[in-house]
């Protein structure tokens, strides 16, 4: 174990989910149960007297205090550890208030106390702790530099970009901290926006259904979850479904959703990638590409391939409003990018490229 581990807060009504949930994050490098809760009220006490909480791990559903109440008062006072939420049953609605209180992730509780796959689901449970914890340290750093960020977007012009007049097609790709900045991009799109949006949001199936109905309560152009057939149309917003990777092709009632079952690809399904590749045959004339907030590199790979066929334009989210800047750094470092913009922008961006 490292010499000063991250230090990690439990909370959970189970005994037995508490010293399984231990054992598994104390046999990860560079992390250690420094605290247990039994309910919210045990654990804010702890949050409010203990500085040197690095990641938060709280189940939903609890007596005394539930997660999503823990979550609230946390924020309300101030307190920046950021939070980790696990259930046992898939409550998307609990699981989407979670995430719009600013929780950044959600991990369903294991099945089996002694399931034979433990250490894949200890390699989730590194990913969500390694995420949060690189999280916390953007939001200090951000902290530190408030007085000086500029929130003017960049224009980088790239060479050779062709320019062509035409079909336009919104290509959009998110994953950690998407759902809730998607919730500052997609209602502030006009409802005649003159493209069709196509959308992959990392998330399991069972969610992406719920992401769809909120947004679309939210916005004034249509959002659903796509499915297998259904058409593209202007000023429509198609979310790839969890647990299946999207992609679309031409027929002759114009462009098509269709579902690829192909494996996850570096855990990935739906994988931005994968979409953005299948774009290269369809009628679009130019493909707006837009990355926002995530880690990894997914997005990057796909507008490389598609920039050897279509004409496209490229909007990466900026450093300073990226819940985890990897996912834009990547196509930016790749050197794809036309914009780079505050996420605060990115909507009216869009609009502005595209038309209504």
């Amino acid at each position: 174990m490292e010499k000063n581990p991250k230090k990690i807060l439990l909370i959970d009504d189970s005994a037995l989910m508490r010293r399984v949930m231990s054992d598994i994050i104390n046999h990860i490098d560079g992390f250690t149960v420094a605290y247990l809760a039994a309910d919210g009220e045990e654990g804010y006490a702890y949050l409010s007297k203990h500085s040197d909480i690095d990641v938060v791990m709280t189940d939903i559903d609890m007596p005394k205090m539930d997660g999503l109440a823990l979550i609230r008062k946390a924020k309300e006072r101030g307190l920046s550890s950021p939070f980790i939420v696990f259930s046992a049953r898939e409550d998307s609605y609990a699981v989407f208030t979670a995430l719009d209180l600013g929780a950044i992730e959600f991990i369903k509780k294991p099945e089996h106390i002694f399931q034979n796959d433990v250490q894949k689901y200890a390699e989730k449970i590194k990913k969500a702790l390694c995420m949060a914890v690189e999280v916390k340290e953007r939001t200090q750093n951000k902290l530190e530099t408030v007085c000086t960020r500029e929130t003017e977007k960049t224009v980088i012009t790239r060479k050779q970009r062709k320019q062509k007049h035409g079909k336009k097609l919104v290509a959009l790709v998110c994953s950690t901290g998407g759902p809730r900045a998607l919730q500052s991009v997609i209602p502030k799109l006009p409802k005649n926006l003159a493209a069709p949006v196509v959308l992959v949001q990392h998330m399991p199936e069972g969610f992406t259904k719920t992401l769809a109905m909120r947004l679309n309560e939210q916005s004034e152009v249509s959002v659903q979850e796509a499915a297998e057939g259904d058409v593209l149309q202007n000023g429509h917003v198609y979310i790839a479904r969890g647990g299946t990777h999207l992609a679309l092709h031409e027929t002759a009632k114009g462009c098509e959703v269709f579902f690829d079952d192909r494996p996850p690809i570096g855990g990935l399904k739906p994988c931005g990638n994968v979409m953005l590749s299948s774009l290269s045959h369809v009628s679009y004339d130019e493909i707006i590409c837009v990355i926002l907030t995530g880690m990894g590199a997914d997005g990057t790979k796909g507008t490389q391939e598609l920039a050897k066929y279509k004409s496209i334009y490229v909007i990466a989210q900026d450093e300073a409003s990226s819940i985890v800047y990897g996912m834009p750094k990547a196509i930016r470092d790749a050197g794809l990018c036309d914009c780079v913009c505050d996420l605060q922008q990115i909507a009216e961006e869009i609009t502005k490229k595209v038309g209504v």
